[in-house]
Parts: C-alpha cells; sequence; structure tokens
C-alpha cells in the first residue's frame, strides 16, 4: 500500500459501499465456489492468498467468525479473528460442507476451502467485477475491495484498532488511511455550507 486511498491522478484505489454490494449481488450469478469466495473478500478485507489459505477448521459457525492467518507478516503463526455475518458463514457451510469437514480428522479440516491459484483466483474476482460494470483501475482488483472494507469500516465507526486487527496491519498509521475517505457524514455536513 502506497500511504494513501488515491492515485497520483485523483482516482481512487477502493471500492465504495455501492460498488461491494453491485459485486456481491453479481457474484450470485456465478458459481457456488466463486460466490462464497468473493463474499469472504468482500465481508472481511483479508488478502487474497489469506482468503486461499483458509481451510473448514478456521470458520467459525456458531461465532461466525472466520480466522486467517496473517500471511504479511515475515513470521509464520500469527491468526486474526474476523467477525462476518452469520450468512456468510451458512454459506460457506452450505458450499464447502464445512460441519462434515469439521468432524473428519485432522487432514479433511485443514483442506484448503478453494483448491485455486492466486491467478485463477484473480481471475475469477476480475470475471466477476466485469460482470458488475466494474472495469477500470486498481480498484477493480481484490485490493480495491480490501480498500473498500477498510473504508465502509471506518464510516461505520468502527474503532481503528478493530480495523486494524481485521486487516491484520501491524501499524495503527497504515489503517489510519481508511479515514481519508470522504464519507456519508462529511458529504453531510459538506451539504450544510450549500443550502
Amino acid at each position: 500500500m502506497t500511504g494513501d486511498l488515491f492515485h497520483r491522478d485523483g482516482s481512487r484505489k477502493y471500492r465504495t459501499q455501492d460498488e461491494r454490494q453491485e459485486f456481491l449481488t453479481t457474484a450470485a450469478q456465478f458459481p457456488h465456489t466463486v460466490r462464497s469466495f468473493c463474499h469472504v473478500l468482500a465481508y472481511t478485507g483479508c488478502r487474497l492468498a489469506e482468503a486461499l489459505a483458509l481451510t473448514a477448521d478456521r470458520v467459525d459457525l456458531t461465532a461466525s467468525r472466520l480466522t486467517f492467518e496473517t500471511l504479511k507478516k515475515r513470521k509464520r503463526g500469527v491468526y486474526r479473528a474476523v467477525p462476518v455475518p452469520l450468512e456468510v458463514v451458512t454459506m460457506l457451510d452450505f458450499v464447502h460442507n464445512i460441519r462434515r469437514a469439521q468432524g473428519r480428522q485432522a487432514r479433511g479440516r485443514a483442506q484448503r476451502l478453494w483448491p485455486w491459484s492466486p491467478v485463477t483466483a484473480w481471475r475469477h474476482v476480475k470475471r466477476v467485477m466485469q460482470a458488475a460494470g466494474i472495469n477500470n483501475g486498481v480498484q477493480a482488483s481484490p485490493k480495491g475491495l480490501r480498500h473498500g472494507f477498510g473504508v465502509a469500516a471506518v464510516q461505520a465507526g468502527v474503532p481503528l484498532h478493530l480495523v486494524q486487527r481485521w486487516l491484520g496491519h501491524a501499524q495503527l498509521s497504515t489503517t489510519a488511511i481508511y479515514a481519508e475517505a470522504v464519507g456519508q457524514e462529511e458529504q453531510d455536513i459538506a451539504a450544510r455550507m450549500w443550502r
């Protein structure tokens, strides 16, 4: 990440809430595995590789959260739990048979939910974005969804330290860039001047 949410030309690097919703609505037209992958990216802000590493034993159906190994850190074994809507874990259970996998021996529980390469996963996300009419710039990528998650969380009033934990940032200053995006509250305040 370069330290801000905008390119040199002023275009944004993140998906807006409406664009994220359109992405999820469009994902419903794709195979179940692609749809579930898209929902995990959009609802957790995880990195593409972190989603690909997700296994059944890291899906908590009771608490409705997913646990990711933070892969950008230099050392292995750093995990973070991210709460998700019940509909996301329900979808994962339906598509990937999570309950059955969790009842198996350790080998079955540790099997990846999506056995794709990073390139294949990226292409699936790109196809959904194109079908949703999201075709331009870095925001039309998994990273654009990650940035969009951060912006949406901050705009919803989630404390920065929680957003930092959910995104797996080592420094709070990295997370703080999401507060730079113009949210609805700032737009409403500015609109008062225009009356």
